[in-house]
């Protein structure tokens, strides 16, 4: 019965003939009643598994009593429904229970048809709240699967291990080229998972220097550094019971790459400047644009980090292999911007489609995205054509001599502009693609007139 019930219920109290007078009054395939007799057996069953409705009687012989198993059934989730069984001269106490988050309450000797209508109405309420959360689920669903759209039979079978992995607290390494949408795969895997509505968050640590990877990363104490006023949770302890996003995470130092491991493994931090161990419980999710078992190779990341981080591997693979997902992504992002923008809804001819399909977009979906917002903007009239295009997508430069200085200046300039498109137009960000200063980079906008 147990394994068919869609409602678990459990049954506290001292007396055995009250208990199984209970379980008799509301048997039900529905239902899965478990009873104990005391509150300590009551919270180490909470502890292993989540009850619906909770029955308990306020007063117990033992160190726990009703209140403590209403406090620790509504601390694990405060949608479950706790009823207090009380004796007459004890009302007082029940009506504290109700302030402190109970369902109700029933006096004894039990009236068992009243107590029949009271767990009805719980479970009904219940039964609302589950529909609630399934509805908002598949909202959330939607949300998220909408920025992933594909018809391509690669990103199916990546959107079909999300769907496997997220009820699952297992690690996931998510590998690709920068633009292809690693980040929105994380947080579907997040808002597909057991840990949906507690934090998510994500740390780049690329941007991280390496004198502030532990603070960041684990917290300090206040004064364990000049500088450090006020003490301060790191990342593992802020996604605590959530998410943790490693963002480009073979960009960390082999010094950080040690200390990022022994968290991981032990699931226990310590701030900067601090003595206590700090429990934490959240799931990793690392991302790179990095092929990594080269880079363990030439030992530039640990292979203890790598395979602690590659439990469940996936690979997005780059626009310009997926081509057939180019006109969907294109019409929804039409639709998207055309609403944020409040701007007229715009279609692409099908000879500027053919062009936006035949482009390589090295940026990916970043930069597809931001050149349907900037047509969307910029285009005239209800359908963008060729000629609307961006000139890099729809005229791409071809050598026009064989002279070894022009064509270095051209694919220069050309590979500025890639670095520029997969970035988001972030010049630091560029910069750092590139290679080069961000001084530099300056200089080189301006020599190929860019800027």
């Amino acid at each position: 019965m147990a394994g068919n019930s869609r409602y678990r219920i459990l049954i506290v109290d001292d007396e055995v003939n009250l208990r199984q007078g209970l379980i008799d009054a509301i048997e039900s395939p529905e239902f899965q009643v478990d009873s104990v007799d005391c509150g300590e057996a009551a919270i180490q069953r909470l502890r292993r598994q989540a009850y619906h409705v909770v029955v308990t009687d306020l007063r117990m012989p033992g160190a726990l009593d009703g209140y403590d198993v209403l406090k620790e059934a509504k601390g694990r989730d405060a949608d479950s429904h706790v009823i207090m069984i009380t004796a007459y001269g004890t009302i007082d106490g029940a009506v504290e229970a109700m302030k402190m988050g109970a369902y109700d309450f029933i006096t004894k000797p039990i009236d068992i048809k009243h107590f029949r209508v009271l767990i009805q109405k719980a479970i009904g309420n219940v039964g609302l709240i589950l529909e609630n959360r399934e509805l908002k689920k598949r909202l959330r669903v939607r949300e998220t699967l909408c920025e992933i759209v594909s018809h391509s039979a690669t990103m199916k079978r990546v959107m079909e291990t999300v769907m496997q992995v997220s009820p699952t607290s297992a690690t996931v390494l998510i590998q690709g080229e920068s633009g292809t949408g690693k980040e929105v795969v994380a947080r579907a895997i997040h808002e597909n998972g057991n840990n949906r509505g507690k934090p998510f968050i994500t740390v780049n640590c690329g941007a991280l220097p390496e004198t502030l990877f532990e603070s960041e990363m684990f917290g300090h104490e206040a004064g364990s550094f000049t500088g450090a006023i006020h003490q301060k949770k790191g990342v593992f302890e802020l996604s605590h019971g959530g998410t943790l996003l490693l963002d480009e995470v073979t960009e960390i130092s082999e010094k950080n790459q040690v200390d990022l491991l022994r968290a991981i493994q032990e699931g226990e931090i310590t701030r900067v400047g601090g003595v206590k161990t700090i429990k934490v419980d959240a799931r990793i999710i690392a991302t790179t644009n990095k092929h990594i078992p080269k880079l363990v190779a030439e030992r530039a990341f640990r292979e203890d980090l790598f395979y602690r981080l590659n439990v469940i591997p996936l690979v997005i693979p780059p626009l310009r292999e997926r081509k057939e997902d180019i006109p969907v992504l294109t019409e929804t992002f039409l639709r998207d911007f055309a609403l944020i923008h409040a701007a007229p809804t715009k279609t692409f001819s099908p000879d500027a489609m053919n062009v936006l399909a035949d482009y390589p977009w090295p940026g990916n979906i970043r930069q597809l995205r931001n050149v349907v917002e900037r047509l969307v903007l910029t285009s005239r009239g209800e359908k963008i054509d060729v000629g609307d295009l961006p000139l890099e997508i729809a005229a791409p430069e071809r050598p026009q001599t064989y002279r070894l200085t022009d064509n270095v200046k051209r694919l220069e300039r050309e590979i500025i502009q890639r670095a520029l498109a997969e970035s988001g137009n972030r010049r630091e960000k560029a910069a750092q693609l590139l290679g080069i200063s961000l001084r530099n980079l300056h200089y080189k906008l301006r020599q190929h007139g860019l800027y």
